[in-house]
């Protein structure tokens, strides 16, 4: 590794690390290691393999605070989420545990014998994790894929690298074989390019923009080798008149502002049933000029900075001064601060309106009915996540069928939770991470006849 990255804190644009950039040459040599590494690994009995993994989650669950205010420093995260992502990882590790005995092939019934299934692990896996959630997006790919008897290499993005490299460390301190698990700092266009290129590496789990998602997925097919997307998002906040207004209001802030913004699930497109517009903007206005933006150590902010420059001058860009609608407050400089913002006014098909910003911006627009809603809930071209608010249990389940989205909550902003599964329609991505299926996603099925024929 030749190269060097600087590592900035985003709320005080502070130098906090130098890491070294990975190199073609040390992702290949990574390879080798993982796949020497995986061998053993794959021999191993399945209860050590899910012992030394509890121990891992154990592990992490003693260095949460210190994975937490490092996440603060490197991503601008509010302490109490951070807390919440090193948890994460934590319960990940322990829930992929405890599918490792449970990984089970079949019995077929067929003439003249016997016929099983038997899944077997796929080799070395390359997870390329994002910057906007570092701990617990790595943990997706990484734990489900250790439990299947595979090896991994992360990279994480070039702005967020320490806590994925303190998450290696634990892992070797937990007793987990040395090259299993590797993390491989350095800049998606040379350490990512040449681990999605690698013969050696079975499968690319990405997390990212549509744009560069194509790309990993353009080179993934060329060498026919395995890929899992998660990708851009423009979710719906659908707000039937019919709801508890006053809870959905109260519920809308953080359903995007959680995270600056930055979250590939935020509802940033706040669709409201025209009868209860006015209603909602009254009841919402409050709630988004409350939330305290600022330093995101202090227990009580709500909201950190961007992630970079570059990520606020995007921002911006979305948002002119003169623009309508709700506006919070945001420190000055230095750090890349952006007020919470609601937009008011904008026409359906307005760039705020269907592109994913990644900031605390969102949009309100008006709708009619139900058909109404649909339409526009459907009207972009991602599918990843999004709300719906309503009494009525009938108009709940309909609307849940009609939205082309793989992550749907009703009364509620929730999207992810590690013990059900993850993943988007359309342009928002390919296949699913967590829930109870994620380890076979690492696994190739073999079949196995053996005849009884005398």
């Amino acid at each position: 590794m030749s190269d060097q990255h600087l590592v900035l804190n985003p709320a005080t644009e502070e130098v906090i690390a130098t890491v070294p950039a990975a190199t073609p040459a040390d992702v290949d040599a990574a390879v080798r290691r993982a796949a020497a590494a995986q061998r053993g690994w794959a021999a191993a009995a399945p209860a050590d393999r899910a012992r030394l993994l509890r121990r891992f989650a154990a592990v992490v669950d003693e260095h949460v605070e210190e994975l937490a205010r490092l996440e603060v420093r490197e991503a601008g995260h509010t302490i109490g989420n951070a807390r919440w992502e090193a948890g994460n990882v934590r319960d990940l590790l322990d829930y992929a545990a405890g599918g490792v005995e449970r990984l089970n092939g079949r019995q077929i019934p067929v003439a003249g014998g016997l016929d099983v299934t038997i899944l077997e692990p796929l080799g070395v896996i390359g997870v390329i994790a994002p910057w906007n959630f570092p701990m617990p997006i790595a943990a997706w790919g990484t734990a489900p894929a250790l439990a299947a008897g595979n090896a991994v290499i992360l990279k994480p993005a070039e702005t967020t690298p320490l806590t994925a490299l303190r998450l290696a460390e634990l892992a070797l301190e937990a007793g987990l074989p040395e090259h299993l698990f590797q993390v491989l700092p350095g800049a998606g266009s040379v350490a990512g390019n040449a681990l999605v290129e690698h013969h050696g590496v079975a499968k690319i789990v990405f997390t990212g923009s549509t744009r560069v998602g194509k790309g990993i997925m353009a080179t993934c097919a060329d060498r026919v080798k395995r890929v899992t997307l998660e990708l851009g998002g423009k979710s719906p906040n659908i707000v039937f008149a019919d709801s508890d207004i006053e809870a959905a209001a109260a519920a809308t802030p953080m359903s995007f502002l959680d995270n600056a913004g930055q979250d590939c699930c935020a509802r940033t497109r706040i669709l409201v049933q025209r009868t209860a517009y006015d209603r909602f903007l009254e009841l919402l206005a409050p709630g988004i000029e409350e939330i305290v933006v600022g330093d995101p150590s202090d227990e009580k902010t709500r909201m950190g900075p961007l992630i970079s420059r570059t990520q606020l001058e995007r921002v911006r860009s979305y948002v002119t001064d003169d623009a309508a609608g709700i506006r919070g407050k945001a420190p000055e400089g230095p750090g890349f601060w952006f007020p919470p913002t609601v937009l008011t006014g904008l026409a359906p098909d307005a760039p705020a309106a269907v592109e994913e910003v990644f900031g605390p911006v969102a949009v309100v627009l008006p709708f009619d009915d139900e058909e109404d809603a649909i339409r526009l809930a459907n009207a972009t071209e991602y599918g990843l996540s999004g709300s719906i608010w309503t009494r009525d249990v009938g108009r709940a389940l309909r609307v849940s069928g009609a939205v082309r989205a793989g992550n749907l909550s009703v009364n509620s902003h929730s999207s992810v939770r590690y013990w059900t599964p993850f993943g988007g329609f359309k342009q928002s991505g390919l296949g699913r991470e967590l829930g109870p299926d994620a380890l076979t996603a690492f696994t190739e099925t073999k079949n196995v006849f053996i005849s009884t024929e005398a």
